[in-house]
């Protein structure tokens, strides 16, 4: 047994071990969800499977209320799943083995290079020592600001848990929340909207453009991509909150429905920072408009950074098809950004990541409306929501039946996982034996 599995580890490449480590953690986090002692008898396999998978893939939809059918054992194994899989289940086992005087072989070096994206192997060390450090500590500082807000309204014990359990939750970008119906009742309330938002809008950014920062301290001495993904996200940011202020101001069942000014504004801000990819939501995200939510979607498959806790195809990879776009129309054979270049090697990955998602959400779409009983826009909205790995709904979740389950399932896992394997795949460079002359066809 050990000799077959050390012959398919061999075999394997990086990402497929990658893939099959979630896949167990998964099935674990569901066998354990699934015993009496982690739910009020309203929690059947099917059910907990999908938390499980919600959860590590840091997603946040949910088929049953978390608060009130999982008991307190049940949401401590929902945090850990969170933790687990917003932070990168191999980044775990290197901490762990690190801290037991374990040396990291090869193999896991490159596995771990493939989760939390990087092209090489030199500087995962401290990369994995940054990324506990930030969370842990924004975490713990996240916890005890909102303790300020739940401690008085549920006692110590009740307090300090839910202040415990929406901190890593933001953190992660998970959205899951212990209230029933998230984050409706706070959305006047500047702690608890402005703690959790940031939470997920800096781990959003990811952990190389964190570690930079921290390192470097100088706009000047940050590298493209933290500089591409600090613009990109105030561009994202402020284009997306006056957009659903505005479009949202007088709709007497969103943000025209709050008692003041203030509120209005907190609860924009926060709902145009939560479709990227946090799945909290401080108004009924079912009462908005069709603009609004077409915006949201759009905001969903766009998503955060990467290496980040963040879903979608990536801030970096909307900006490159943008510039690429730019410069075709400029007739510039380059793309440049901060005085740096970007080669052609670069736009061809975003290409095939962009056309991979553009696929990968139309039949899943597709797969959805086959025999599942559910609205046009619910279906998308579901199905963006579950690619980008964010967790806002329109309500459909709960009404899905079993193939509609297992497709927004397997889009979670991929929405989560896909872009590691893929990442692999675009960094492999083939050398081709024979050389073809050019031809020409014709676009447009």
């Amino acid at each position: 047994m050990t000799r077959t599995l050390q012959a398919w580890l061999r075999a394997t490449p990086p990402p497929g071990i990658l893939t099959a480590i979630y896949a167990v953690f998964i099935s674990l986090g569901a066998l354990v969800l699934w015993l009496p002692i982690s739910h009020n008898d309203a929690v059947g396999f099917g059910d907990a499977l999908f938390t499980a998978v919600s959860a590590v893939t840091v997603t946040g939809l949910v088929v049953v209320d978390t608060g009130s059918d999982f008991t307190l054992f049940g949401q401590i194994v929902i945090a850990i799943l969170i933790q687990l899989g917003g932070l990168g289940l191999m980044a775990f086992a290197v901490l762990l083995l690190s801290a037991l005087g374990v040396p990291i072989g090869l193999p896991s070096q490159m596995i771990l290079r493939e989760e939390v994206n990087q092209t090489s192997v030199s500087d995962l060390g401290p990369l994995v020592r940054t990324i506990f450090a930030v969370a842990l500590g924004a975490e713990l500082i996240g916890a005890a600001l909102l303790a300020t807000r739940f401690v008085p309204q549920e006692g110590w014990g009740p307090g300090l848990w839910d202040a415990v359990f929406h901190a890593v939750s933001a953190f992660n970008n998970a959205g899951f929340s212990t209230f029933s119906n998230s984050l409706i009742d706070y959305a006047g309330d500047p702690v608890v909207t402005l703690v959790i938002s940031l939470m997920f809008v800096v781990s959003g950014l990811g952990f190389v453009v964190l570690s930079e920062v921290w390192r470097r301290r100088s706009w000047r001495a940050l590298s493209l991509h933290s500089k591409l993904m600090l613009a990109g996200s105030a561009i994202l940011i402020a284009a997306s909150f006056l957009l659903f202020t505005m479009l949202e101001w007088t709709n007497p069942d969103t943000l025209g429905g709050l008692d003041s000014v203030g509120d209005r504004l907190l609860a924009g801000w926060f709902q145009a920072v939560t479709p990227r990819t946090a799945g909290f939501n401080s108004v009924d995200t079912a009462a908005m408009r069709d603009s609004t939510t077409l915006l949201t979607i759009g905001l969903m498959i766009v998503g955060g950074g990467s290496a980040s806790t963040a879903g979608g195809i990536k801030v970096t990879t909307v900006l490159v098809l943008l510039m690429g776009v730019i410069a075709f129309f400029r007739r510039s054979t380059q793309l440049t950004a901060f005085g740096r270049s970007i080669g052609a090697d670069e736009v061809q990955k975003v290409m095939a990541l962009t056309t991979i998602s553009t696929l990968l959400i139309f039949t899943s779409f597709f797969a959805l409306t086959l025999s599942t009983d559910i609205e046009f826009k619910l279906a998308l909205f579901e199905v963006a929501s579950a690619f980008g790995t964010v967790g806002l709904s329109l309500g459909a979740t709960g009404e899905l039946d079993g193939w509609g389950r297992a497709v927004i399932m397997v889009l979670m896992f991929a929405g989560r996982v896909g872009p590691l394997a893929l990442g692999f795949f675009l960094a492999t460079r083939v050398t081709p034996r024979v050389r073809y002359p050019s031809g020409q066809i014709y676009l447009g």
